[in-house]
């Protein structure tokens, strides 16, 4: 077989037909920015999370960014998050003047709750947790340590759309949360999009604002602003996938447990929290990420026999980009940096070829 990691092609060839025709319609209306269509998604997709406000942006990285500044985080500050992330987490920190805080991973390879006590300082101004790989943290202790602090929350909850924890969704806990559009993600577009997500109203009208070079309706500009607006054709491109969202969310679900199944009981690998061990989780699973002794080896034995893999961030969390200044001992980040994969789960995968890769890693193991 030969099974791509994420199959690019496949997400504009399976639905041509439908997508052209929304490309035809929208732009036949000349609506490209700020349009219905981009209102009609935000609606939509705040009923979905049972939140208040939705505002599409750029991408996701300008989404905290937006959401950081509006909430006043800045020079002097100091936000604490999780080094198992993407650079952007920390870039989103970085961008607004405060100084962004690497702690540890846990075991499930979210934050370390211990961890965030011990970086608190004077100078603390946010925690900002990374709901990853479609699962949330456990939001009851972070804010609980918030609320004993007096520090605001915010979610990196960019892999996270539809996840909940407690039957609440990702970004909902603190002053607010983004999602990313990127074409592998569970639900994505054909290019750069993102949202912010949040319940306070301050903070919706100030992102509001800043999302489009601080202007209001009237065209008057009353604060410094970006331009950083989700195009109206990629919303309305994400309103024709969104149709199908809890679907393709309980086929990654699927998709996920047929992985435990098949996989259980090999020693030498570490699979993520499944759905019957986690009750107060909902997953989405955007990947599977597997811990795997003899990692790369295995990667290369998956290649020659035609599956692609991935190792998140080029294999390195974000305190040991040591160019930037980060000086940091993490030794659950940098253990899961050395032994973690990311398994092919997609709508594009079939339950065979789950069934394929996992008899491939039982026979590298000899399980």
């Amino acid at each position: 077989m030969k099974i791509p990691f994420f199959n690019y092609p496949d997400l504009f060839l399976k639905h041509k037909d439908s997508v052209l025709e929304v490309f035809n319609e929208v732009s036949s209306r000349g609506a490209f920015i700020l349009q219905d269509d981009l209102l009609q998604f935000e609606k939509d997709l705040a009923n979905f999370l049972e939140m208040e406000y939705v505002l599409g942006v750029a991408n996701a990285t300008d989404a905290l960014q937006l959401l950081l500044k509006a909430g006043g985080v800045g020079g002097g500050d100091e936000v604490i998050f999780c080094s198992h992330t993407m650079i952007a987490t920390a870039s989103a920190i970085k961008f607004t003047g405060a100084k962004p805080v690497p702690v540890d991973a846990g075991a499930d390879h979210l934050i370390d709750l211990d961890s965030i006590e011990a970086a608190i300082t004077e100078n603390t101004k946010a925690i900002m947790p990374t709901q990853l790989n479609g699962r949330i943290a456990d939001m009851d202790k972070i804010l609980q340590i918030a609320d004993k602090y007096n520090l605001q929350v915010y979610e990196d909850s960019a892999q996270a759309l539809g996840a909940k924890y407690k039957n609440r969704s990702a970004g909902s806990f603190g002053l607010g949360g983004c999602i990313s559009f990127y074409p592998a993600k569970v639900l994505g577009c054909y290019g750069d999009g993102g949202a912010v997500l949040t319940n306070n109203k301050d903070i919706y009208q100030k992102v509001k604002l800043m999302r489009d070079h601080g202007r209001d309706e009237t065209g008057n500009v009353s604060i410094w602003g970006f331009n950083s607006r989700l195009d109206n054709i990629q919303a309305a491109i994400l309103n024709y996938f969104f149709k199908d969202y809890e679907n393709v969310i309980s086929r990654r679900r699927e998709l996920s447990n047929l992985y435990a199944k098949n996989l259980l009981g090999i020693e030498k690998l570490k699979l993520p929290p499944s759905i019957a061990d986690s009750p107060n989780n909902f997953d989405i699973y955007q990947n599977y990420e597997i811990e795997a002794q003899d990692r790369d080896a295995l990667k290369d034995y998956l290649s020659e026999n035609g599956v692609g893999t991935i190792i998140q961030w080029g294999g390195r969390a974000v305190h040991e980009f040591s160019d930037l200044g980060f000086n940091y001992s993490l030794p659950i980040s940098e253990k899961i940096m050395r032994n973690s994969l990311l398994l092919p789960l997609n709508m594009s995968v079939t339950n065979e070829e789950v069934v394929y890769i996992s008899e491939l890693i039982r026979g590298f193991y000899n399980a």
